[in-house]
């Protein structure tokens, strides 16, 4: 008999468990139907199939060959998503155990369930010490009972929870940190599970502490800067007017702490900054404040003042204080301070005003001398205001023109005619008027102005000489004083060849006088400088000889064509048998050495007769003339007017 056979493919249920429907007989609809229950591999083969239905009596290779092919259809695609899952959790599981984030995950009732690698490295817990705890295990006890009622309230209310929390490690090191809670919910909506997420913000809170400390402090010495000071200083002067205290403010430079800088190198130097505040430091009081403005400059705020006898007393033990020696890279090393002093409410009633008595106290203090105190005073602040004023006018001078060169005849005892000249510098402002020399050139100095001024004085006088010259006057030589910024910039003989090219005056024709502290300054590099201003054919001469340091080691050293004796010398030589004795020997040194001796500051018969006796070669001063204008100079040259001597 033909048999029809048809199966039907239920699930039983259970995994691995299902029901097979077999209806057979002649024709579909004459069929008996029976009911299989076969347990099945996850993926059954026709063999496996037809070991089972054998189980139930049943031998039958096209029933097994159908079931296979229903089987494959059905479950293949089950079983690609089942490994889909598997590769997402195993992504997951990495990517939990590999996240820098600290996750920690707990049931419905805050046991925990699991924790990662970073959780371990943050607290310092390993996931199994924690399984089955609560989290409140890393509480720190810095949030008291309401934030924390108001957090577990956020969850159930909302599902979420953000914020930052202080945790404590397993070391009891308590840190801060930015945590992201989050309620799981199954699919009936109820909370099964808590995932939290969260970050260790230690390393970053202090790295903003360290950059809002930096930005508020000096990072060499460690101490308040500017800003700080004056906000100190702001509140102690709000304080001391309700009291009857005075506030002292101590503005202070570490004298020739350059000179180690570039002896010793800026080691050194920053090692003798950071001695110098640990030392002011002891000595400022709970309420009083030591701040670094930069470089080698301080400010010691003095709260709790009784008098003025106090603000000695502090700037006596500060002196001292620095000026005791410091051993650094074996060398016993001593600075000294110069202090300025303001007071309030005498001096000042704010930050900036009382920071500005000081720096004019100090400037006052320093240029008197070093290593002292000085407290301000309402003159020196008019004396500051007129310094300002010409710096204001200085830097506007040459392009104005207010300035120029008068000439001094410098006179040969031999035959009592014009041998040289110095061009000396003058200005005069209109608003101002006629400028002293002694005030301009040293603002000049202090300005850096000099090097405009002193390069324009070397052009100005080659052009001037050179006019003379084709004028048809006799040839004579001009000095042109050259500074020590001059010397220090390195490029003198190219301002000087430059200037000698451009007015066409041969260098025979020109002179350089430089005093004994500017050759003080870069001994080799002035060295070079002046050899090659020599090998030009320029004639180096060294002024006011005596009055500087190492005289004899820089006649030696340096290559020099003549020698001027110093006027303190010359004023006395008549009248002082020791500046008579050392005006003697120089001439008898310089000769010796080949060098022709001229002397400054003649004014009287008296001395003009001294210097001619004892052999001195040339000289400079009233006596003769004064230094005249161009015009007037040129009036001496040609012999028009007569020089004030011979007149």
């Amino acid at each position: 008999m033909q048999h029809t056979l048809r199966t039907q493919l239920l699930d039983a249920g259970t995994p691995r468990s299902f029901h097979v429907c077999v209806c057979h007989g002649l024709t579909p609809t004459d069929c008996a139907v029976r009911s299989l229950r076969l347990t099945l591999p996850v993926v059954p083969g026709q063999d496996a199939i037809g070991a089972a239905l054998a189980q139930h009596g049943v031998a039958s290779p096209a029933l097994a060959a159908q079931l296979a092919a229903l089987f494959e259809a059905r479950l293949a695609p089950l079983a690609d998503k089942l490994r889909e899952s598997e590769q997402r959790l195993r992504l997951a599981t990495r990517i939990f155990q590999s996240t820098q984030e600290s996750i920690l995950m707990t049931d419905a009732h805050g046991n925990i369930i699991a924790a990662n690698a970073a959780f371990q490295e943050v607290t310092g817990y390993t996931e199994q010490e924690v399984l089955g705890r609560n989290p409140s295990l890393l509480m720190s006890n810095r949030h008291d009972d309401a934030f924390l009622r108001d957090l577990v309230t956020s969850l159930r209310r909302d599902g979420h929870w953000r914020g930052e929390v202080w945790n404590r490690r397993k070391n009891g090191e308590v840190y801060p940190e930015r945590m992201a809670i989050d309620a799981v919910r199954n699919e009936r909506g109820e909370i099964d599970a808590f995932v939290s997420v969260s970050s260790d913000v230690s390393a970053l809170r202090a790295a903003h502490h360290q950059v809002d400390f930096l930005s508020h402090h000096d990072s060499l010495t460690l101490l308040p800067n500017r800003a700080v000071l004056a906000t100190r200083v702001r509140e102690a002067i709000a304080a001391a007017r309700t009291g009857e205290r005075q506030i002292a403010l101590l503005l202070f430079n570490l004298d020739r702490l350059q000179r180690i800088n570039d002896s010793l190198g800026h080691e050194t130097g920053d090692a003798m900054l950071q001695e110098m505040a640990r030392r002011a430091g002891l000595l400022a009081g709970p309420g009083d404040t030591l701040a670094h403005m930069g470089g080698d400059e301080f400010v010691l705020l003095l709260t709790e003042c009784l008098d003025s006898d106090a603000i000695v007393h502090a700037a006596t033990r500060l002196i001292d204080a620095i000026a005791h020696p410091v051993q650094v890279g074996g060398h016993d090393l001593i600075l000294t301070a110069s202090i300025g002093i303001s007071v309030y409410p005498r001096d000042g009633a704010s930050p900036s005003e009382l920071l500005k008595a000081a720096d004019v106290a100090l400037s006052h203090m320093k240029d008197t001398g070093r290593n002292g105190f000085r407290f301000f005073k309402g003159e020196m602040n008019a004396h500051a205001l007129r310094w300002m004023s010409l710096e204001t006018h200085l830097r506007r001078a040459i392009d104005k023109g207010e300035l120029s060169l008068h000439y001094q005849p410098q006179v040969s005892i031999a035959d009592g005619r014009i041998c040289s000249m110095e061009a000396l510098l003058r200005w005069r402002s209109p608003e101002l008027g006629q400028v002293a020399p002694g005030d301009f050139i040293a603002l000049a100095e202090d300005t850096g102005l000099i090097l405009p001024i002193g390069n324009w004085v070397i052009r100005q006088a080659c052009v001037q000489n050179k006019a003379w010259q084709d004028a048809g006057l006799a040839p004579l030589r001009v000095a042109v004083n050259v500074s020590a910024h001059q010397l220090m910039v390195g490029n003198l003989p190219e301002v000087v060849a430059d200037a000698l090219r451009e007015s066409g005056l041969e260098a025979r024709y020109l002179e350089v006088e430089l005093t004994e502290s500017v050759m003080m300054h870069d001994s080799e590099s002035t060295a070079a400088q002046l050899a090659r201003l020599t090998d030009m054919g320029v004639s180096i001469s060294l002024d006011d000889f005596g009055t500087g340091y190492s005289s004899l080691g820089y006649l030696s050293r340096f290559m020099l064509d003549k020698l001027k004796i110093d006027q303190t010398f010359v004023r006395n030589i008549t009248t002082e048998p020791r500046s008579a004795a050392i005006a003697q020997a120089t001439i008898a040194l310089a000769h010796g050495l080949s060098l022709v001796v001229i002397a400054e500051g003649v004014e009287t018969e008296d001395q003009f007769q001294f210097l001619r006796a004892i052999g001195c070669d040339e000289v400079q001063g009233y006596l003769f003339s004064r230094p005249v204008p161009p015009e007037q100079m040129r009036a001496l040259m040609s012999g028009k007017t007569s020089l004030a001597r011979l007149g």
